[in-house]
C-alpha cells in the first residue's frame, strides 16, 4: 500500500450504511475499551444460553453508551432492565419515559449480562433461538420485531455496530477472545470528535473550532449532505456544544420524553436550536406543537418534542 493510501486509511473512518442513509464513522475509543472489557462475558453468555456474542455486546454498547450511562455506572445495569414484579433485589430510581422508574441493581456487570440473557429467554423472544447463531442480522431484526425496542432504527443500529467493530467474528469462533484493533487517528490537520448518539442518531458535539467544511472533511461526508442532515445553510455558524448530526434527524424526540414532558424555552433559543438539541426535524417540531412557520418561541414557552 502506498503512503498516500495508507494515510487515507488512517485519517478517515470506515463507511457505514444504515438503511438508505450512508455516512462515515470513526471507531470510538470508548466502544473499543468496552468491547475489550466485556468480550469474555459475552462469549460466556453465548456458550451458556445460545445468544450471539455480537448481539449481546452491541446491545450493551447501545443501551449503556459503552458503559457511560448513569444506570451502568450506579447500578451495573448495562441493558436498562426495569424492576418488574419478579425482582426482589436492590433497585435504583431513574428518569425514563418522562418519569422516575424502577431499575434493577446488580452486584457486578457480569450479573447484568446474565440477567439480560435470562430476559431474552422469555416466551416473547423464543423465535429468536430458532435462528442460526451466525445470523446476527436476523437476531437484530427479530429483537425489534418482538418489541424489545420502540426505535424504528434499533435493528439497523445494532447491525451497524456489529459490522463496524467486526463483532460477528466472535460468533464464528467463540473460543477466540477477539479484541478489535484500535487504529490511530492522525490529528495534524483534522479536528477529532467522539461519535455519540442522540435520539438514536449518530452525531458529534461541536468543539468551538468546527466549521461545516472541517466536519465534512473529518468524516468524509459531502458538505451538502452534512448541511442537509442538520437543516442548515453554510452561513449558519457552529457554536461549541452544538449537536451536529451525521444522518437525517427524526420526526419525534427520544421515547424517554413522554406525553408529560415539555421543553421550557430558554432565552435565546430558536426552533432550530431546539430541534438540534433533541435531534428532530424543524418541520416536525412545528407540527408537534400545532404551530406554523411564523411562530417564534419566547422564553418560558412550553413545547412538545414527542
Amino acid at each position: 500500500m502506498d503512503l498516500k493510501r495508507l494515510n487515507r486509511v488512517i485519517l478517515f473512518s470506515i463507511l457505514s450504511i444504515v438503511g438508505a442513509t450512508a455516512f462515515a464513522q470513526t471507531k470510538s475509543k470508548a466502544f473499543l475499551d468496552y468491547i475489550s472489557q466485556y468480550t469474555a462475558i459475552a462469549v460466556e453468555q453465548m456458550e451458556k444460553h445460545g445468544i450471539p456474542a455480537s448481539i449481546t455486546l452491541a446491545q450493551g454498547l447501545l443501551e449503556s453508551g459503552a458503559g457511560s450511562s448513569e444506570l451502568a455506572k450506579k447500578s451495573n445495569n448495562h441493558f436498562g432492565i426495569k424492576c418488574g414484579s419478579n425482582w426482589f433485589g436492590p433497585t435504583y430510581s431513574h428518569f425514563d419515559d418522562g418519569r422516575n422508574e424502577c431499575f434493577r441493581v446488580y452486584e457486578n456487570p457480569r450479573a447484568s449480562f446474565e440477567d439480560h440473557s435470562q430476559f431474552l429467554k422469555k416466551e416473547r423472544y423464543s423465535r429468536l433461538f430458532r435462528l442460526s447463531i451466525l445470523d446476527y442480522k436476523g437476531w437484530a431484526r427479530g429483537l425489534k420485531a418482538c418489541g424489545y425496542a420502540t426505535s424504528p432504527t434499533y435493528a439497523d443500529r445494532l447491525i451497524q455496530i456489529i459490522e463496524l467493530y467486526e463483532l460477528n467474528k466472535l460468533d464464528k469462533d467463540p473460543k477466540a477472545v477477539f479484541i478489535p484493533e484500535a487504529r490511530p487517528v492522525v490529528t495534524v490537520e483534522l479536528n477529532t470528535h467522539t461519535v455519540m448518539t442522540n435520539n438514536g442518531l449518530m452525531c458529534i458535539k461541536a468543539n468551538g473550532k468546527d466549521t461545516w467544511d472541517s466536519i465534512a472533511k473529518e468524516f468524509a461526508i459531502p458538505k451538502y449532505k452534512l448541511l442537509e442532515y442538520n437543516e442548515a445553510i453554510e452561513r449558519v455558524e457552529i457554536a461549541a456544544g452544538d449537536f451536529i448530526y451525521l444522518q437525517k434527524k427524526q420526526k419525534k424526540g427520544d421515547k424517554r420524553y413522554g406525553k408529560n414532558y415539555w421543553h421550557h424555552v430558554q432565552q435565546g433559543e430558536s426552533m432550530y436550536s431546539i430541534a438540534q438539541l433533541y435531534g428532530i426535524k424543524i418541520s416536525s417540531l412545528y407540527k408537534l406543537n400545532f404551530r406554523d412557520e411564523d411562530y417564534v418561541p419566547f422564553a418560558g414557552d412550553l413545547l412538545r418534542v414527542r
